[in-house]
């Protein structure tokens, strides 16, 4: 009788881990080690050893292994982890035996919410990749901070047990939050009216409550979360947006929900795309798609996007047009009602304004056209309704700064004019910098009329 295979422990290292994720797939399609073995022609004894981290295993075998076992590239993204980690070790080979490190043991900090966020530094990165990757091996974040601000009885104590319905009203919470957010920006009225129904939504994790009710009631919690931590990105309040979000990560992984886990990901790439460290960015984003298959074509299609804007943003043309190449694919594959509710927003417009600007910064680099970025973002702005004036002026401000550049002021201005009119009413510190942006490139031509008269109501917007 054949003897029950080694346990893999995969929080040893980042090697581990992918060993025991190509175990995974491979059980996942019914394989035998030899089977997969005669695909990239080893004995059934390596791909053994390879599982166990007792073979050395290099970038090109990985990527055969991927594609043997039909990964989607998961595991060559994955890859990605094991050589950083590679090469941390090796540059911190030299520390004296006596010097604490700081890989193992992070500082800690405490942030307005409540929740334990780590420091980040170099030798913290492969840690908290890794942390995210594991449903259930975030660090435990005690969901009893800001209980004792709640009073014990009248109208705003926490129940006794949570009831099925105060797990609606969570999720109603937060579908409100989201649509004011969309309308009106993160600095606005979602910013203000959030923590009261953050800190009453937390007790509820320190409450009695059935059994079944618990991955339900960790979605609605991190649901709520990290609507709110997407909302502070918007704002700029990036410390409070790494706190929600990670907390919003953390109730995923108890509540075994990988949708949740995916939208979580996806605004913490975002969020470090968009502060200037893409490379953080695209490992959100790849960690993300690890377990591609358990996700739907819309979540996959939007961290591809992710990793699309990562890609332009580190100047990687080809990388960023295959990542836009990959999420097209998979979102033609999309079909209506296989989502969670908060996935509605991902429609026709959304994905061609993501890429869309993903496409914005390839076409800015030398050698590059603009009619990819232009096609995407003019789809984007028609496409999006009413309920989406943030994301449809964004996609404006990118076109009008595009078509400024490209040498058409005339129509930048008309462009510019139109999303004026909506950033006007929205509190979106990321509109604001997208519409200095467009100050600038208006430089040149700032002596037209059309031009200075567009610079001068850029002034008065942004200075409101």
């Amino acid at each position: 009788m054949a003897q029950k295979p080694k346990p893999l422990d995969e929080t040893a290292s980042a090697r581990a881990w992918w060993g025991k994720e190509l175990r995974n797939w491979r059980n996942a399609r019914r394989m035998s080690t030899r089977e997969v073995g005669a695909k990239v022609h080893l004995s059934a004894t390596m791909i053994e050893r390879i599982e166990k981290c007792e073979r050395e295993c290099d970038r090109a075998l990985a990527s055969l292994l991927d594609a043997a076992v039909e990964a989607g590239g998961a595991l060559t993204r994955l890859w990605r982890l094991v050589e950083l980690e590679a090469s941390d070790e090796a540059a911190h080979a030299d520390n004296d035996a006596g010097e604490a490190s700081q890989g193992a043991a992070e500082a800690w900090k405490e942030g307005m919410l409540g929740l334990n966020s780590p420091v980040p530094s170099e030798r913290s990165h492969f840690m908290e990749r890794r942390a995210f990757f594991s449903l259930g091996g975030v660090a435990a974040l005690a969901p009893t901070a800001f209980v004792d601000l709640l009073p014990s009885s009248g109208p705003n104590a926490l129940p006794k047990a949570v009831r099925p319905e105060d797990i609606r009203q969570v999720l109603a919470a937060a579908d409100t939050l989201a649509g004011w957010d969309n309308l009106y920006g993160g600095g606005g009225i979602v910013g203000s009216s959030s923590m009261g129904l953050f800190i009453w939504a937390k007790g509820l994790l320190a409450t009695k409550y059935p059994t079944d009710l618990k991955d339900d009631l960790y979605t609605a919690v991190g649901r709520l979360s990290v609507v709110m931590g997407a909302s502070a990105f918007d704002a700029y309040a990036h410390d409070d947006a790494t706190e929600l979000l990670g907390f919003g990560a953390w109730c995923a992984e108890q509540g075994n929900n990988w949708h949740l886990r995916a939208a979580a990901l996806n605004w913490r790439a975002r969020q470090e795309i968009w502060r200037g460290r893409p490379d953080e960015g695209l490992t959100y984003a790849e960690s993300g798609l690890l377990r591609a298959d358990r996700l739907t074509p819309r979540e996959q299609s939007m961290l591809h996007n992710a990793r699309a804007r990562a890609w332009a943003k580190m100047r990687n043309a080809d990388e960023a047009l295959a990542a836009i190449s990959q999420s097209d694919k998979v979102f033609g594959r999309a079909r209506d009602g296989e989502d969670v509710p908060w996935m509605a927003y991902y429609d026709d417009a959304q994905h061609h304004g993501d890429t869309g600007h993903a496409a914005f910064d390839i076409a800015l680099m030398r050698g590059q056209t603009p009619e990819l970025a232009i096609s995407r973002l003019e789809s984007a702005i028609e496409g999006h309704t009413d309920a989406y004036v943030r994301s449809r002026a964004l996609s404006g401000t990118k076109l009008a700064t595009l078509t400024m550049v490209m040498g058409d002021p005339q129509q930048a201005v008309a462009i510019a004019n139109r999303a004026l009119d909506e950033i006007g009413k929205l509190r979106s510190k990321r509109a604001v910098t997208d519409m200095e942006e467009l100050a600038s490139a208006s430089a040149r031509s700032a002596r037209r009329p059309d031009v200075a008269e567009l610079r001068s109501r850029i002034t008065l917007t942004v200075n409101a």
